[in-house]
């Protein structure tokens, strides 16, 4: 960003000086510290008809601390196609609607995409107050390339669609993708995949970032096995960033394919360990799996 770009008259940056955006506004909260919350998402809050959030006991406890008293409505996974019909008439009648996650930017692996293509759809306003965002704090915390960046929600809960996602995303970098990856992901699966992303994309540069600005804020750098370690010996808890370096450059040979061969088979059947290497390294399968039962066999 240039110093031009932020060459604005002072009633446009000082705080609570403009009003804030007509229709449907989507306010970034903080993701942990209070303190992060902006004046413009306050003065936002404050002046919209009604705010909707996925869970309205975590957003009351919000306002309490800054004094907002809008009227509340959930707006979660389960119950958004049905509330997008009055959020758009109430839009149509001019006025202002926010829209809130629990913690940080809407819509970042939160509810409210629908929504907002519906007011899209329609020709109404859809505005925002920018925040804070764990995605965004772990990738500059974690000493990983910051730009190319690829965010890609929460992996797979089940172990078998979360390596062929990961084989997928690795068929991606064999045929060019080279950017730092990030992940939120449970702490109950956090080991388990980090174990499973050092065996699709190999051992590289990773983080991970937990309880961010919270009290116990970690960022623990690693490689993916030595975190995969670290998490299976001891349990992480709260909310957690994963940040995975690019891939290297590198050329397939035959000992390499053989390791990777080895290590698929530790633990997996013949089939599932050619479909995850064949996957890994861009490899005809009747190559991989023509070396699969060589060495099963010897």
């Amino acid at each position: 960003m240039t110093d031009e770009a932020c060459d604005l008259p002072p009633d446009e940056t000082a705080p609570g000086l403009s009003a804030p955006p007509d229709g449907l506004v989507l306010v970034s909260t903080p993701i942990g510290n209070l303190g992060d919350m902006t004046a413009r998402a306050v003065a936002a809050l404050k002046a919209a008809d009604l705010v909707l959030c996925e869970d309205t006991r975590v957003t009351a406890r919000l306002f309490s601390a800054y004094g907002i008293a809008t009227r509340l409505t959930a707006l979660h996974e389960h119950n958004e196609d049905t509330r997008i019909a009055s959020v758009l008439a109430m839009l149509r009648q001019g006025k202002r609607v926010a829209l809130v996650s629990d913690a940080g930017t809407p819509l970042v692996s939160d509810p409210g995409y629908r929504l907002v293509r519906a007011a899209l759809a329609e020709g109404l306003p859809v505005g925002g107050v920018p925040g804070a965002n764990a995605a965004l704090l772990a990738l500059t915390l974690s000493g990983l390339p910051p730009q190319p960046f690829l965010f890609l929600g929460f992996p797979p809960p089940r172990q078998a669609a979360r390596l062929a996602a990961f084989a997928r995303l690795r068929a991606a970098e064999r045929a060019g993708l080279s950017a730092t990856m990030l992940w939120y992901e449970a702490p109950h699966r956090l080991a388990e995949a980090l174990a499973d992303m050092a065996q699709i994309f190999g051992d590289r540069p990773a983080a991970v970032a937990r309880e961010l600005t919270k009290r116990f804020e970690e960022i623990r750098r690693g490689t993916l096995a030595e975190l995969a370690g670290h998490y299976a010996a001891q349990a992480a808890r709260g909310e957690i960033t994963i940040a995975m370096g690019p891939a290297p450059e590198e050329a397939t040979d035959a000992d390499d394919l053989d390791t990777r061969l080895r290590t698929a088979l530790d633990g997996h059947s013949l089939k599932e360990a050619v479909a995850v290497v064949t996957a890994a390294t861009g490899l005809p399968r009747k190559q991989v799996y023509a070396r699969a039962l060589a060495l099963a066999a010897g």
